[in-house]
Formats: structure tokens, C-alpha cells, sequence
């Protein structure tokens, strides 16, 4: 450097730290090295999809689009053997299932096929296979963008039919159907880029209400059937007028509507106990699935009346909407509507899904550097794969707007067909390669089964190119390109990466209970850990501060250790404090997709006798008490609680103690009891009387107060007091002023089921100037107690 501009050594050293600091939170086993580093005891993964939500989100992703949208288009191809289709590609997809239900449970990473068929094919092969299930996914959400454009022309059609009509005229109806496809793949691409999800209550409380309503349309069906069982039986002769070739087509059209159960092996890693819970979930979504497909396929073959033509012919006419046209005619007009506003509900869930697997798969792939490396880039703030959502969305939309629905169809189904293959292929090279990986589940008839589905997915694959050869040209054509990109760029990349084997972790510790705290303010940590210490001590509970990680649904969850700096800042001051004041803490980073999630997780996990919560004071909602996060968890949480408003310091020494006996007021007694053993701490006995009280009311209740102090066993200096007022939490909140504390339990019964601790404890709490905690005993612990007590 000239002496006319000398290097500013400070600076250079901002921009290399500043730098190196972007580098290591870009990549994720750096920053699992910083983790390690800095003596991070614990990083925990928490999973919270336990059987139930697993097998709703297989459901969910199977009967949706796809019986809505397809039935018709295989009942124009095979005519009534469109059932036998449907059973057939039933019993093909389930050769798989036992694949994935294998190798889901025992390597459980996202990816889903494309990770295990990468794990037993390194290479051009393991990335071909990502490849196509990534454009399977993305043509399986092309089809539903355009099932949902129909069903939306359907509903408006009906109810407004003077605008649709007249859209219609001016633009023709395939214009409009483009530009409604257009419009719902830009909604979906946009929402999961910014991250907004639909919440996992709120996916099955969706996919049960699919169900609801094709359990409605089957029930009016059959009792037309049985009306006029001979009618019915007219409709499914000839069985099979297109002959077996007509059921081919049918299968290779349809099959799509069987991949849903994929979606299970994406999120593996969010899956409770995956050795067990994803082939239970597989099979059982499968089977619920199969069981809606026959009975819907029977009832519109056999319920409606076509004035004389054959069912099956003018359920292929109406293709799409075929459902809706059934509806129509053994349904009232209710019933229609239910059924049209069904399929924009299937359409639109079923698109959700499907644009988040598809980009996870692309994530995936960009993480291995099997794609350009800025496909796995993560959105510094909203945390979403938003290249990947957004690069997958572009191929969507082009899909969705160039190519006519059977091709888009056919096109996904050919795409699934050959991705299967490779999946039943990898069972048996896993086997061979990996003989020591962990399988609680194994594929019955070993290699039989793998190797049928093999042979069957391939061959109805093949099949295809007989009735859709211009699906056979875009998947060898996509397929091409997918070798020329990794043989030109990728192979070099990516060759130092070999892909990893990972086994189940299990999410509790075989360790003595705890006391965990949950971290989220750093102004509030040495507050938190000073109240928690002395009852970790005297309950004999191992002391833990941890913080939780929230990414989004978008994002595979163990990609959350990419934003683990930001939490551990949290759980570095809690060690200094800890070193400092001589205590012994353990620390754990949770990454969940909720908050919520993470601390049930850290809970289960520490075997939690007592969890210490921060709050900030007030709910951001209405339907809220003491906001979203806390409002879940002292529902759900199977430990005692300690939650605490922090307004005015650490130092806790005037205490009000409003009590009314109960084991939850001598819980906040006995805490206030530790406390004190750290610091003096003086504690006054609170109770509210009406001011216009006489004087034997109130000698009764001051009797009732110092009762309750000696029930309590009280060790430090306690003093009874009347508080008059003429509302009990009103009272509290203004006495309050005093003190530097109120310790406060929750009600024995809360006055309204929708109150968590009781309608006074949240009012105190809510409106107290002065610190405030609530605290509350788990009704098993109480009870536990009582049976001691008793017995």
C-alpha cells in the first residue's frame, strides 16, 4: 500500500470476519464444526409427526387431485375395468411401499427416493433419479394447478354463471383455464417461498374433510344403487370394452394418483419413532386410499343415469369434472356444491404439498451439488429454499401452460414408474452394501417383492409409449439433459461427497429428570436461571438451558443447524452466567418447525419434571392468553410449569404470595422456599376480601391465609395480609405495586374451559406492573400425590 492511502488494519479484519462469518453460516458442516467448538452439549432434532399426522399426509397427497380429477379420464380409457386399473396399480404400488417402508424407517432423510436410490447408485444414477423425481413432482403439481383451474371454472360456472359465460366467450375456455392455472401456481410458489404453510392441525383437519365429503357422495351413490340394483348392473357390462389394453392405459394414466405415500419418506426426519410409524403410516394411508378409489369408481360407474348411454362414456366425456357431472345426478344440489368445493380444496392441498416435495427434492440435490449450488440457498430471514420453490415453480408453470392434461398426466405417472423401479432396486444393493444399517422393518419375500415391483413398474412404464409417446419423449428428452448436465458439470462437484448412511436418533436420554429452561429473550437469561437454579438444587434435577431453532415447513429439518449462531449467542451467556455463579448447566440447540414442537421435544427428551418459561407479557391475538407458543405448551406440556413475566429486575426479595390453598399454591410456596435459601426474600400471604366485609369475615379469612402459609412449611420470613377490593385479580394486580414478585398457582378448576390456569392467575399476570409467576402442578404429579397421601 502507497503512504498515501495506508491499509486500515481494523478494517481488513471487519471484512475477514465478516466474511468467514457468512462462509460458515452458509455451510452446514462448518457450522456443525462451530457447534462443537464452542461445547454445545446437545442439538436436537424434534420431531413431532407421530402416526396419525404421518398417515394424514399420505391420504391427503392420494386422494385429492387424483380421484377427482382422473376418474373420468380412466373411465373414457377402460370403460367399468377402470376399477380393475385402479386395483391393479393398487397392488403395483404397494410392491414399492414395501420398498420405501423399509428404507424410509431405516435411513430417514430428506430426499426421499432420490436419497436412498443415490445411497445404493452413486453417481450418474443416483442423480438421474433425483432428476426425474424432481420433474415428477413438479409435473404432478402441473397437474393439479390444472385439475384446480377446472374446478374453479366449475364452481364460478355454477354459481356466477353470466361472468364465467361471458370470460368464456370473450377469451374461449382455454384461455381461461391457462390463466387460472397461471394465476394458483404463482399463489403457491409465492406463499411456500415466503414461507406460510398450512399448520400440520390444519392439513388433517383438510384432509378429513375430504374424506367427509366422498364418504357423503359414496353413501348417496349406493343407496341409488340399491334403488335400482339392476340398472347398476347394466352399467359395468361389457366390463371390458377397450380390452386389457384399455386397462393399461388406464394404470399408466392414473397412476399418479398412488405416489402420495411418497411424501411420508420426504419428511422421514420429522417422523416420531420412523423404524415404526412409516410403514404403519404407508400401509394404512395406502389401504384408506385404495378402499375411497374402488368405492368412488363403483359408485359414479354404477349410480348415474346417462339417458341410455353407457356410464363409462359419459364419464369419459366430462374427463375432469366427471365427478361433479356423477354428483350431479345422485346428489341434491347441496350435495354438488359440497363436491365442487371438495375438489378446489383437494386440488389446492394436494399442489401445496406437492410444490414443497418437489423442492425439497431440488434442495436435496443443490445441498450434494447434483444442481447448481444456489438451488440450496436458504432466505437469511424467512429461512425457505426459495431458489429451489421458485426455479421449481418456473418448470411448473411451463408444464402446466404447453402441455394438454392426459400428457401431463401420463408424463408424471411415466416419471413415478421409473423412479419406483430404482427404489425397488436399491433394497436389494442396500442390502449388499449396507448390511449393517439398523432395519426394524424388512421387506417380506426378500427379493421377491423388490424385484416384481421392478418388473411390473417398468413394464407399465414401457406400456405407456403405446398411448402417450409424447410423454416417453419429455421424460427421455428431460433425461438427456439430466446426463449431459452431470457429466459436464455435476460429476466433478460432486465427487467428494459421498452420500451418508443416517440412523434414527433416539429422542430421549436414559438420564436422571430435569429442570430445562427455555431461553428465547436474552435480556431474561440470568432472571430465568436465578429462578430455576435453587429448585433444579433442592428437587435434585439436572439444570438445562436450551433454545430452539424454528425453520419452516419448506426447509428439511436438519437443515435448521445452519441457523444455529443465532441461538447459541443465547446459550454462551447462560454458560457464563453459570460458570460464574459455580453452577452446573447442560445446554441443548432444538430445531423444529415450531417453537412449539422444539420444547415438547426438549421435554420428552431431558425427562422434564419442570419447565421455566419466560413471557413477555401480553398475547398478539384475541384467541390468545399468554401468546401462540406458551398457549400450546401449558396445554400440552406432561411436566409441572413455571412461567414468569420478568417487569422490574432479577432481584426477588418483597414476594406476594395470593393464596387460597391447593397443591399448586404450596408448588409456588416451595419454589419461593428455594428462592429464599440464594437470597433474603421476605413473603406475604395475600387475600382478597370485599371492602363492605365484616369484621368476622375478615378474621376467617385471615385465619384461612395463615392455614394456608403453614400448609405451605414456609422457611423464610412470611407475614399474612387482607387485600381489599371488589375483584380478586383486580386486587392482586394493584397490590402488586409493593412487590417485587407475585407467586401465583393456577386455579384448582379454571371458571371457562378456554382459560389455561384460571381466569384470576391470567388476569394478575396479564395486568400485574410487577413481575409476575404463575406456576402449576401437572395433574399427574397431583394425583400421584393424592394416592400417596391416601395410601
Amino acid at each position: 500500500a502507497s503512504s498515501t492511502h495506508p491499509v486500515s488494519w481494523p478494517k481488513v479484519r471487519n471484512w475477514l470476519f465478516k466474511n468467514v462469518l457468512r462462509f460458515v453460516c452458509s455451510n452446514p458442516l462448518a457450522t456443525m464444526k462451530n457447534n462443537r467448538d464452542h461445547k454445545i452439549e446437545e442439538v436436537t432434532f424434534a420431531r413431532d409427526l407421530g402416526l396419525f399426522e404421518a398417515t394424514m399426509i399420505g391420504v391427503g397427497a392420494m386422494i385429492g387431485a387424483g380421484i377427482f380429477v382422473l376418474t373420468g379420464i380412466a373411465a373414457g380409457e377402460a370403460g367399468p375395468a377402470s376399477i380393475l386399473a385402479f386395483s391393479l396399480n393398487g397392488i403395483v404400488t404397494l410392491l414399492t411401499a414395501f420398498a420405501y417402508a423399509e428404507l424410509a424407517s431405516a435411513i430417514p432423510r430428506a430426499g426421499g427416493g432420490y436419497a436412498f436410490v443415490r445411497m445404493a447408485f452413486p453417481g450418474g444414477v443416483g442423480f438421474v433419479a433425483g432428476w426425474m423425481l424432481w420433474f415428477a413432482y413438479v409435473v404432478a403439481c402441473s397437474l393439479y394447478a390444472l385439475g384446480f383451474a377446472s374446478y374453479f371454472l366449475e364452481f364460478f360456472a355454477k354459481y356466477i354463471p353470466e361472468v364465467t359465460h361471458g370470460l368464456v366467450r370473450a377469451a374461449g375456455e382455454h384461455s381461461v383455464l391457462l390463466l387460472v392455472t397461471l394465476l394458483v401456481g404463482i399463489a403457491f410458489i409465492w406463499l411456500n417461498a415466503r414461507g406460510a404453510a398450512v399448520t400440520g392441525k390444519a392439513e388433517n383437519a383438510l384432509t378429513i374433510s375430504k374424506l367427509v365429503v366422498l364418504a357423503v357422495f359414496i353413501l348417496f351413490g349406493l343407496r341409488k344403487i340399491l334403488d335400482r340394483p339392476e340398472q347398476a348392473a347394466e352399467s359395468f357390462t361389457p366390463f371390458l370394452p377397450a380390452g386389457l389394453g384399455g386397462v393399461f392405459v388406464a394404470m399408466g394414466l392414473t397412476f399418479i394418483a398412488f405416489q402420495g405415500y411418497d411424501l411420508i419418506a420426504t419428511v422421514a426426519e420429522e417422523i416420531k419413532s420412523p423404524e415404526k410409524t412409516i410403514p404403519r403410516a404407508t400401509f394404512i394411508s395406502l389401504g384408506v386410499t385404495m378402499i375411497f378409489y374402488l368405492l368412488i369408481l363403483f359408485i359414479s360407474l354404477g349410480a348415474i343415469n346417462a339417458d341410455g348411454a353407457p356410464s363409462w362414456k359419459f364419464l369419459g366425456e366430462h374427463g375432469e369434472t366427471a365427478i361433479v357431472r356423477a354428483a350431479e345426478d345422485i346428489m341434491p344440489a347441496f350435495g354438488v356444491a359440497i363436491i365442487v368445493f371438495g375438489g378446489l380444496l383437494s386440488t389446492m392441498s394436494a399442489l401445496n404439498a406437492t410444490v414443497m416435495a418437489a423442492s425439497r427434492v431440488a434442495f436435496s440435490m443443490g445441498r450434494d451439488l447434483l444442481l447448481p449450488k444456489r438451488i440450496a440457498d436458504i432466505h437469511p430471514v424467512r429461512r425457505t429454499p426459495q431458489v429451489a420453490i421458485v426455479t421449481t415453480g418456473i418448470i411448473l408453470l411451463v408444464v402446466a401452460l404447453t402441455l394438454p392434461l392426459e400428457t401431463v398426466g401420463s408424463a408424471a405417472s411415466l416419471m413415478f414408474l421409473l423412479t419406483f423401479s430404482l427404489v425397488n432396486l436399491s433394497v436389494i444393493v442396500l442390502r449388499r452394501k449396507h448390511p449393517d444399517i439398523q432395519r426394524k422393518y424388512r421387506v417380506p419375500f426378500y427379493p421377491v417383492i423388490p424385484l416384481l415391483g421392478f418388473v411390473l413398474n417398468i413394464f407399465l412404464a414401457l406400456y405407456q409409449f403405446n398411448f402417450q409417446p409424447i410423454a416417453w419423449f419429455v421424460t427421455v428428452g428431460w433425461i438427456i439433459v439430466g446426463f449431459l448436465l452431470y457429466y459436464a458439470v455435476f460429476e466433478r462437484k460432486a465427487a467428494h461427497l459421498e452420500p451418508q448412511v443416517l440412523q434414527p436418533v433416539r429422542a430421549d436420554v436414559e438420564q436422571q429428570p430435569s429442570l430445562i429452561v427455555a431461553l428465547h429473550n436474552p435480556d431474561n437469561i440470568e432472571t430465568l436461571l436465578r429462578l430455576a437454579y435453587p429448585v433444579a438444587r433442592d428437587q435434585g434435577l439436572r439444570l438445562i438451558a436450551f433454545s430452539v431453532v424454528q425453520v419452516p415447513r419448506q426447509m428439511p429439518i436438519h437443515e435448521g443447524i445452519r441457523f444455529a449462531h443465532h441461538r447459541e449467542a443465547l446459550l454462551n451467556r447462560a454458560r457464563k452466567f453459570a460458570t460464574e455463579k459455580g453452577i452446573l448447566l447442560e445446554t441443548d440447540l432444538v430445531v423444529a418447525h415450531l417453537a412449539s414442537d422444539g420444547i415438547l421435544a426438549a421435554i420428552k427428551r431431558h425427562k422434564a419434571a419442570v419447565l421455566v418459561m419466560g413471557w413477555k407479557g401480553y398475547a398478539n391475538a384475541r384467541d390468545r392468553i399468554f401468546g401462540e407458543i406458551a398457549d400450546h405448551i401449558i396445554r400440552q406440556a406432561p411436566c409441572d410449569l413455571m412461567l414468569l413475566k420478568v417487569a422490574n429486575g432479577n432481584d426477588f426479595k418483597n414476594c406476594l404470595l395470593p393464596s387460597a390453598g391447593g397443591p399448586n399454591a404450596q408448588f409456588a410456596a416451595s419454589i419461593l422456599n428455594s428462592v429464599g435459601k440464594e437470597s433474603p426474600m421476605t413473603v406475604t400471604g395475600g387475600y382478597v376480601v370485599s371492602p363492605d366485609a365484616s369484621d368476622r369475615e375478615r378474621q376467617k379469612s385471615l385465619r384461612l391465609v395463615r392455614e394456608s402459609l403453614e400448609l405451605s412449611e414456609l422457611s423464610i420470613s412470611s407475614d399474612p395480609q387482607l387485600i381489599e377490593a371488589a375483584s380478586v385479580a383486580g386486587g392482586i394486580a394493584r397490590a402488586s405495586r409493593n412487590y417485587d414478585l407475585v407467586a401465583i398457582g393456577a386455579a384448582k378448576e379454571p371458571w371457562f374451559k378456554r382459560m389455561i390456569f384460571g381466569e384470576i392467575p391470567e388476569k394478575v399476570a396479564r395486568y400485574s406492573p410487577t413481575s409476575v409467576l404463575v406456576v402449576k402442578k401437572h395433574e399427574g404429579a397431583i394425583k400421584s400425590g393424592l394416592k400417596r397421601i391416601l395410601g
